[in-house]
């Protein structure tokens, strides 16, 4: 009886990587123990975990390769692995961290390419153990290179360093509020706690200087010297962001009024959600018609959810939308200026209204006031009325 000639050890390798590279849930195994063994990608949220599929997904797909191949990482893989770590450098997820995601994924790798082992001789898996070990070596040391130039480079330039904190925290690149505290601690500054992040333009943008001086000349008009925290400036397009003490949204409308600018100011949202912020603002400046704009007014979270929700994109409930616009106007307490604006609104004019609720028309106008002081929204401006009633009118 003639036995049948062995494979070559390549050849079985060959069949394992693309069998595993078919099957999607090895990188999600991979995925789920990184994000459950490493705490900083714990801390990952949903916004974040599709980069690490996608590097998991590359990393895997070369790691498999080079086991196949008997191959070595080449230039071009150590290039990607420093421009990951200095990526991970600029965002704060320390490095360590980075490096151990490395060694869970090595492990959940040759735990799956066990579980085909029957298809394997043992020179596959003395290879396989050859390569992890000599890959996460190289990468180890190209990562920490890169990650310790980063950060002395960012560190060397703070200004650049506080521009790309700012920028990070628009896209949405940080691990956690923890991380970002670590970030800012070590360049020395503490970042606002509530916060304003105030998006502006020029009216007539062309000619316009939005060079990073002229953002940071901006900067310093909103901000008093001395505070305990660190105001931020980047350019975005033809944008400038900056995030602010949440009190500086009371006079930035005037600082902006001043020098033709107009802006969207957001402080309702929490330090992990500057992205969240950075996009109704930029929304609301996209879609807001030109009435809805006042020299020395800011458009506020209340203006950038009722664009959202005009829009057909809502990000927030309806109710919230009603509370932020209406605002004490909502309390039992007040239901008398509510009924006031619903007849305003409803009817066309002072009188009319007093009319409908038996009142002088002297006092549904003080009502009228009385709203616009509240409110700081002025039941007679057409986009500010949009506002309220599209508020009282969700709310009900």
């Amino acid at each position: 009886m003639t036995s049948k000639p062995a494979r070559k050890p390549s050849d079985a390798r060959e069949r394992v990587r693309q069998e595993m590279a078919a099957d999607p849930g090895v990188v999600e195994a991979v995925v789920a123990a990184v994000h459950e063994q490493v705490p900083v990608y714990a801390a990952l949220d949903d916004r974040r975990l599709p980069e690490v599929r996608a590097i998991a997904a590359w990393g895997l797909d070369r790691l498999l390769h080079l086991w196949a191949t008997d191959g070595a990482l080449d230039p071009s893989d150590l290039r990607r692995f420093r421009g990951i770590a200095a990526a991970r450098a600029a965002d704060g997820r320390p490095v360590q961290a980075v490096l151990r995601a490395y060694r869970v994924a090595a492990t959940v790798l040759t735990d799956e390419i066990a579980a085909r082992a029957p298809r394997l001789a043992a020179a596959d898996a003395f290879a396989l153990a050859r390569m992890l070990l000599s890959t996460l070596d190289t990468l180890s040391e190209e990562m920490a290179a890169a990650y310790a130039t980063t950060s002395e480079d960012l560190a060397g330039d703070r200004d650049r360093a506080l521009r790309l904190l700012l920028d990070d925290l628009i896209a949405g690149r940080h691990a956690s509020v923890g991380a970002l505290t670590d970030r800012a601690a070590r360049l020395g500054v503490q970042l606002p706690d509530p916060y304003c992040l105030l998006v502006a333009e020029p009216v007539a943008p062309d000619g316009a200087d939005m060079s990073h001086d002229a953002v940071a000349a901006l900067l310093d008009a909103l901000t008093a010297p001395g505070g305990d925290t660190t105001a931020l400036a980047t350019v975005r397009g033809s944008r400038a962001v900056l995030l602010l003490p949440a009190a500086a949204a009371a006079h930035a409308g005037s600082v902006l009024g001043g020098q033709s600018w107009r802006g969207c100011a957001i402080s309702d949202e929490s330090l992990d959600r500057v992205a969240v912020a950075h996009r109704l603002a930029a929304d609301a400046l996209d879609t807001a018609p030109a009435h809805a704009h006042h020299p020395g007014r800011l458009l506020t979270d209340a203006d950038a959810h009722v664009l959202a929700l005009l829009a057909g994109h809502p990000a927030a409930a309806p109710d919230h939308i009603g509370r932020l616009v209406l605002g004490p106007l909502a309390d039992p307490g007040r239901r008398h200026l509510l009924e006031a604006l619903t007849a305003y609104i409803d009817t066309g004019s002072a009188s009319a209204a007093a009319r409908a609720l038996h009142l002088h028309p002297q006092s549904l106008r003080y009502r009228l006031r009385r709203i616009h002081d509240l409110t700081g929204r002025d039941p007679r401006d057409p986009w500010q009325r949009l506002t309220l009633d599209i508020a009282r009118t969700i709310r009900a």
